[in-house]
């Protein structure tokens, strides 16, 4: 564990370091946010701050080459290079969008090549998570490979609406994934932990940790597309890594009875929260016959604030289901799955109370009104 901390040491260290001379870097260059009105913000603010976090995970990678405990995921490179490969397509991607606001196509296409470079270095869905079913057509383990990575790209990117969201989402989300990870991997391997998806969760974990202070409402900086884009790609890369060792884990080992399949479903739970928002995004602008990428102000984090929640209370609570439904997928490995259901069952309906008080004070209002 500890070799894995020092690694998220290293990418906090250096986002957090980064950030403000990127953040400077961003106003002389008048890469910064107009006031528009589907926005939160009042002021102009500095985007490109994914820059930072981008060699903040860099960093803290070079740092796991070197740790000879890490060295064995860098033995046959191939695979973290098209991973580094893909992040960095992302990445200029995100700072031509956040510099010159480029069509929404453009990102795409850069999207699915990410995906494709994936692929092509041998990180790829091989199993489904339905039953046991293996995916043997290198053609539909590709095809379905590039739609995991843009769904989950997209998804990072449509939450980026409020200061801190992205980040803290994201690494909540990793932080419960690093945890799962680490865990099956040291029951099935009883002398190394060593596996490339807890190596990505800690890395990604430790950048968000960094970049969260410089972020935090009042933020200074914005991740912007650069650094929402940049989240997702590395959790889909981590989410396709573990489908290669699925098999292993149904033959070797069971975790409390959960099935086997459970790698693949737990970074479905982790971007639960991102997923909801793309899909409600999706069809409700495809019901008005809009482009399924154009903005709009109705997301999730618009609705808690339109309904009376200020712009922290809106993050924390959004934090809240995050959590409960990262950390309760994972909790299904180390508890009896009924105690599971009842604890994740108490903390959503309280999560739904919270959520809905606005709702009730209104109501309660209305009533009472003459």
């Amino acid at each position: 564990m500890i070799y894995f901390l020092i690694v998220l040491a290293v990418s906090a260290v250096v986002t957090f370091l980064l950030t403000p001379p990127v953040r400077r870097l961003g106003l002389r260059l008048g890469i910064y946010t107009p006031i528009r009105a589907r926005d939160i913000h009042t002021q102009v603010k500095p985007r490109w701050g994914g820059l930072a976090m981008y060699f903040g995970m860099i960093a803290a990678l070079g740092v796991a080459a070197m740790i000879p405990y890490l060295s064995g995921l860098f033995e046959e490179p191939a695979r973290v290079v098209g991973i580094i490969a893909a992040m960095t397509l992302i990445l200029f991607t995100g700072l031509a969008d956040d510099a010159w606001d480029i069509h929404w196509v453009t990102k795409l296409v850069a999207q699915i090549g990410a995906g494709v470079i994936l692929v092509v270095s041998g990180t790829r869905l091989e199993v489904a998570p339905m039953g046991r079913f293996e995916l043997d057509n290198t053609l539909l383990q590709a095809v379905l490979t590039v739609f995991v990575v843009v769904a989950t790209i997209n998804a990072f990117n449509f939450i980026d609406g409020l200061d801190g969201l992205a980040a803290g989402v994201a690494g909540i989300g990793g932080a419960a994934f690093f945890l799962y990870s680490y865990m099956l991997t040291l029951q099935l391997h009883e002398f190394t932990a060593s596996n490339l998806t807890t190596l990505l969760m800690a890395v990604l974990v430790g950048s968000c940790l960094g970049f969260l202070p410089h972020n935090f409402h009042p933020s200074s900086v914005i991740m912007g597309d650069t650094g929402a884009m940049l989240l997702g790609t590395v959790m889909a890369a981590g989410a396709l890594v573990v489908t290669a060792s699925i098999e292993l884990y149904e033959d070797s080992f069971r975790f409390m009875n959960v099935p086997a399949y459970m790698p693949m479903l737990l970074p479905l739970a982790v971007m639960i929260l991102p997923m909801l928002d793309l899909v409600l995004a999706v069809i409700r602008r495809a019901a008005r016959g809009a482009s399924p990428f154009s903005p709009d102000r109705g997301h999730l984090h618009h609705k808690l604030l339109d309904a009376g929640y200020s712009h922290p209370q809106a993050v924390l609570l959004l934090y809240l289901w995050a959590a409960i439904v990262a950390f309760g997928g994972v909790s299904f490995n180390f508890f009896p799955w009924r105690w599971v259901v009842l604890g994740m069952g108490t903390a959503l309906v309280a999560a739904a109370v919270l959520t809905f008080i606005p709702h009730f004070r209104s109501l309660m209002r209305m009533r009472g009104a003459p």
